[in-house]
């Protein structure tokens, strides 16, 4: 699989994730309602840079590959998109800053996401989702995934 390279989409500026964008991004998951389907709490700055250093590292794995995008609007960070790859199939993961949900952007950054990776020889993909979460069960929708009877550990429902 190719490096992760820059996604333009009609509003958005896909931007490989780097260290630096903590200090942008903790603003966005700042929200404590952003955690309401997947738990967990606002992540400090340090813990942000932590979390980006090992990120931007990659997988240990040889045969998997992390793709981690910011996305931003005018420049400004909204919010991001990641992508694990194993073969030819990938695990999607979309989060947008409350703020600016509603608009369409998860929608419109995970479909640039997915057809990067299509491109690039990715033909399976799937999102783990909360029952209950609406918003993301309509951006997998929109973006062709389906639910099935797959439950993850966490009570998540595999689409694909």
């Amino acid at each position: 699989m190719t490096a992760t390279e820059p996604i333009k989409s009609v509003r958005l500026m896909l931007t490989p994730l780097d260290v630096a964008d903590a200090a942008d991004m903790v603003a966005v998951l700042s929200d404590r309602d952003i955690y309401a389907f997947t738990g967990g709490e606002p992540p400090a700055l340090d813990q942000l840079r932590e979390l980006y250093l090992r990120l931007s590292a990659g997988s240990p794995r040889e045969d998997e590959t992390w793709h981690n995008w910011i996305a931003r609007r005018d420049r400004r960070a909204i919010g991001y998109v990641q992508a694990t790859v194993i073969g030819g199939a990938a695990d999607l993961a979309w989060v947008v800053g409350t703020q600016w949900q509603g608009l369409g952007y998860g929608t419109e950054a995970s479909k640039a996401m997915r057809d990067w990776l299509a491109d690039r020889g990715v033909a399976r993909f799937s999102a783990h989702i909360h029952p209950d979460h609406a918003a993301s069960k309509a951006v997998a929708a929109k973006l062709g995934l389906r639910p099935t009877d797959q439950i993850d550990d966490g009570g998540e429902v595999i689409w694909a």
